[in-house]
């Protein structure tokens, strides 16, 4: 696989010079995905459980576009405003990795937008056909 951009249809127009997504090999990795929509305003302000289930649906979206799925992802790179929503961010993650959990890091940061509370970059491994 050479390398690629993905850009599924509806993702909006990122806010810097970055692309959605990227294949490489045999892996994709996303840039930082932030709770958006088409017009880059964020949505479900002071809601780290809903942003964090919008950010993990653009994920998934963005995977399938590229012929991979959340199974796919090995390392999640998650960014979060304040640590009082860790548990809220963790009870929504969960849900989305029942199987095999990939490996992580979560750091406080501050965000691009005020209002934004969480943002998860990713790194899927596509497996050889059998």
């Amino acid at each position: 696989m050479s390398d690629r951009v993905i850009l599924p249809a509806g993702t909006p127009a990122p806010l810097g010079p970055f692309s959605p997504a990227m294949a490489a090999d045999n892996a994709i990795y996303t840039a930082g995905i932030l709770a958006f929509d088409d017009n880059n305003d964020v949505v479900f302000p002071g809601d780290a459980a809903a942003q964090t289930r919008h950010v993990l649906e653009t994920i998934k979206g963005i995977l399938a576009a590229a012929g991979a799925s959340m199974d796919d992802i090995v390392f999640n790179h998650v960014f979060l405003k304040d640590w009082a929503d860790y548990k809220a961010i963790n009870e929504v993650y969960a849900s989305y990795f029942p199987n095999a959990k990939p490996a992580r890091y979560c750091v406080q940061v501050g965000l691009v937008k005020p209002e934004a509370l969480i943002e998860i970059a990713s790194i899927a491994h596509l497996r050889p056909a059998s």
